[in-house]
């Protein structure tokens, strides 16, 4: 999240991450993935004034956080061994641990290859595996769709994000999930549309999806199925 940090809003139970974000002209909250609630508003925010929107929008986000919690308990966790299934683009690959290889993780005739010396970073291995796929193939993707909605030409970043599929920066530049190279292509469409409309409107206000819809007619669908989505990903665990 860019922006400064401030000092944390408690509100009705909750903790708000409060973001003092330069150029932004309203308040935006969000339930992250990992259900931390964080409130990127304008620098001269009072906090009073944030307090009493925090409390009409309380509702919203107890459910959010519940539903945020349940689909992080639902996770299924991963091991590297022979047969385990990691997606790419939609499709789940069987993994198979060799004994050697040019590169730690290739995906050779249809089967995700591990080299046996990599098992103990593993992890890190197949992140820069995505990383490196999403470096390769997200900037053609996105291009026809910046054309379509009028967006200039765009920096884009692959690189982990936490629980965000994607950001988009003060400067323009946008900053993808590699782990949204796990998703079936219209879901990377999605967020790739999502995060180009931004650059239009920060904000989730009405002309933000009407800009989306320009790409995509059918982003209610898209985005209720990459809700779905976000328990079948894989991320590495936690430390």
């Amino acid at each position: 999240m860019p922006g400064t940090p401030a000092e944390p809003l408690h509100v009705g139970g909750l903790v708000i991450d409060v973001h003092h974000v330069p150029g932004r002209k309203s308040v935006r909250v969000t339930v992250e993935r990992d259900a931390r609630i964080v409130a990127a508003v304008p620098r001269d925010t009072d906090r009073d004034a944030l307090e009493s929107l925090i409390r009409t929008r309380l509702p919203w986000l107890y459910s959010k956080v519940r539903n945020r919690e349940a689909e992080a308990a639902q996770r299924p966790s991963r091991r590297f061994v022979d047969g385990e299934g990691f997606y790419y683009l939609g499709r789940s690959y069987r993994l198979k641990v060799i004994d050697s290889a040019s590169r730690p993780v290739t995906l050779t005739a249809g089967r995700l290859q591990l080299r046996r010396d990599c098992v103990e970073t593993a992890a890190d291995s197949l992140s820069a595996w995505y990383v490196d796929r999403g470096r390769q193939w997200l900037p053609r993707r996105i291009g026809p769709w910046a054309k379509s909605l009028g967006a200039p030409p765009v920096d884009l970043v692959v690189r982990p994000l936490g629980y965000r599929w994607g950001s988009c920066s003060s400067r323009g530049a946008l900053n993808i999930h590699w782990a949204v190279m796990q998703l079936p292509v219209p879901l990377v469409d999605y967020v790739l549309v999502h995060e180009l409309a931004h650059l239009h409107e920060p904000n989730h206000s009405p002309d933000f999806w009407r800009t989306v819809s320009r790409g995509l007619p059918d982003y209610e669908i898209r985005r209720d199925r990459l809700e779905a989505w976000g328990a079948s990903v894989w991320l590495p665990e936690s430390p």
